[in-house]
């Protein structure tokens, strides 16, 4: 096959990456950022989790939420990713069921206010609704990213952000965009309560830790890999 030969199949994919991501609805895309700067604003934990690809994701985006969200000043986004304790996880799934390899580690972190933040391409996914579901009972807010027709997922959460097609891969995609848009407007938020609030206390004393030179940017505020 010919470089020619490749040409149409890219830029279809290119097309196609567009497109979805232009049909996501700002408002959608401003409810997350907005479930995610109260939990920031109250000090409250989030949690994220998801199986294979997503998993990944929730890992990536606990990074980004943890230190490119960082203001010299203020306090951190406190946050988890439950897919990162493969001992944790595979003991629960050894012992009970996979089912409840999330649900078990809220049972141990979760309070009352916390957001989780449950990403699942189908909204089947059974380990993710038996969490989501956990934390429902137990008073967190609940954020579900999926794709497809939602799943039971889109019917569980207080919030759903939905990539419209039945492409896992692209699904993933789109997610891994958004995580970075997130990123960044959580950024812009808590930058801008720096400039009109008073610093909030911790109690921890830090070190100064390095300003985000280029705040449009996610890689601006992390490690470049």
């Amino acid at each position: 096959m010919t470089k020619q030969n490749h040409i149409p199949s890219i830029t279809n994919y290119l097309n196609d990456t567009a497109h979805l991501l232009g049909s996501i609805s700002t408002d959608s895309i401003l409810m997350t950022v907005s479930h995610l700067y109260e939990a920031w604003a109250h000090r409250n934990q989030v949690f994220l989790f998801g199986n294979g690809g997503s998993a990944s994701t929730a890992s990536h985006m606990a990074n980004d939420l943890s230190k490119a969200t960082i203001v010299q000043g203020q306090p951190r986004m406190r946050v988890l990713s439950l897919t990162d304790n493969v001992s944790m996880i595979t003991a629960w799934a050894n012992d009970t069921s996979y089912d409840g390899v999330f649900k078990e580690q809220l049972a141990n972190l979760l309070t009352p206010g916390d957001t989780v933040l449950a990403i699942s391409a189908s909204g089947h996914s059974r380990n993710v609704l038996s969490a989501v579901d956990f934390a429902r009972q137990n008073g967190a807010v609940t954020i579900g990213w999926t794709g497809q027709s939602g799943g039971k997922l889109k019917e569980m959460v207080n919030h759903c952000l939905q990539v419209p097609t039945d492409d896992v891969g692209m699904i993933e995609s789109i997610h891994l965009v958004l995580d970075h848009l997130v990123a960044n407007e959580l950024y812009a938020r808590i930058k801008a309560d720096s400039d009109t609030k008073p610093v909030v206390k911790e109690h921890l004393v830090l070190e100064e830790a390095p300003e985000r030179a280029h705040p449009p940017s996610v890689s601006a505020g992390r490690s470049v890999s």
